[in-house]
């Protein structure tokens, strides 16, 4: 390897260790038993320690190394000093190996936004549901989703005996996707994945409009892409505002690697500048494949249900 590597890879190679350390500190706070939980907006928006924990060992470990860069996060946190003990300074060796596409070998810190959720699934991490849980840190670069690191800190957590708990996966476009095997659901059935805790009657409608053979319903954005990629579901359909661009942007990438598409119900795709709006007011439609045709079922009722974003 000639030179140093692109920001990009030494910012993603960053990120991996990093959501590997806030896995880690997911697990340790749920250990300990004293989960900090406070309420943000409601019963069903929720803190914990751990979120807080994590966003501050993500946020700070890479404003350090890449201090130009635009970090935002889904927890509002008040400005302190973090402790050394948070930080993470490796990076990835596999992936500073890498070849950055030619297209983002020039990209400089200053142009690139990341948006982190450190703990997607955080009601679900109160009450032990461990396998909808991920650490998310995605990258944008003119508005768009261009990289991004999935954690799962509790991967394997039900497996015994257990050789390795959590794992963590990442994506570029242009170099694919890594850290998983992928897996398409079978041809002759619909299975739709869907909010667990946040539905009414027009998310109802619209999964129903997708006439599947099959809804599975859990929680977090990060869980319901994964189940994509890994065979499990076919489509993700939300229509309702709730997820947010912390709660996309990594996703986005992985499914766009792999030949997904990722969508607002309107089949409009999302930007992630850095002054967008943080809700995706559009709700969220997901696929690995055939995307066109769920964008086809989507009822006129829902749509003016909806206010695009």
């Amino acid at each position: 390897m000639s030179g140093s590597p692109a920001v990009l890879l030494r910012l993603v190679a960053s990120a991996y260790q990093v959501a590997e350390k806030a896995g880690d500190i997911v697990r340790k706070v749920l250990h300990r038993g004293d989960l900090g939980i406070v309420e943000k907006e409601g019963a069903h928006d929720l803190q914990t320690l751990a979120d807080r924990l994590a966003q501050q060992s993500i946020c700070a470990s890479l404003s350090r190394r890449f201090p130009k860069i635009t970090i935002i996060g889904e927890e509002d946190l008040p400005d302190e000093e973090v402790k050394e003990d948070l930080i993470e300074n490796g990076q990835s060796e596999e992936i500073l190996h890498k070849i950055c596409p030619a297209e983002y070998s020039g990209l400089k810190e200053e142009e690139l936004v990341v948006w982190v959720d450190p703990v997607d699934g955080t009601k679900e991490y109160t009450e032990g549901l461990l396998d909808n849980v991920t650490v998310l840190i995605g990258i944008a670069y003119a508005g768009r989703a261009i990289a991004g690191v999935i954690n799962q800190p509790f991967y394997n957590y039900q497996v015994e005996p257990r050789v390795h708990l959590g794992r963590t996966m990442w994506a570029m476009l242009g170099l694919g996707a890594f850290g998983f095997q992928l897996k398409e659901a079978p041809n002759d059935k619909r299975i739709v994945t869907t909010t667990r805790s946040h539905s009414n009657k027009i998310v109802t409608d619209c999964v129903n409009a997708m006439e599947p053979h099959e809804v599975i319903r859990v929680g977090g954005a990060g869980n319901k892409i994964i189940q994509l990629i890994e065979g499990k579901a076919s489509a993700y359909v939300f229509a309702s505002p709730g997820t947010k661009k912390w709660d996309t942007c990594a996703p986005e990438v992985f499914l766009h690697c792999v030949g997904g598409k990722l969508t607002d119900i309107y089949n409009n795709p999302y930007q992630y500048d850095a002054n967008v709006k943080r809700m995706n007011s559009a709700g969220v439609l997901a696929t690995l494949r055939n995307h066109e045709y769920y964008a086809s079922r989507v009822p006129q009722s829902v749509l003016q249900a909806l206010k695009s974003d």
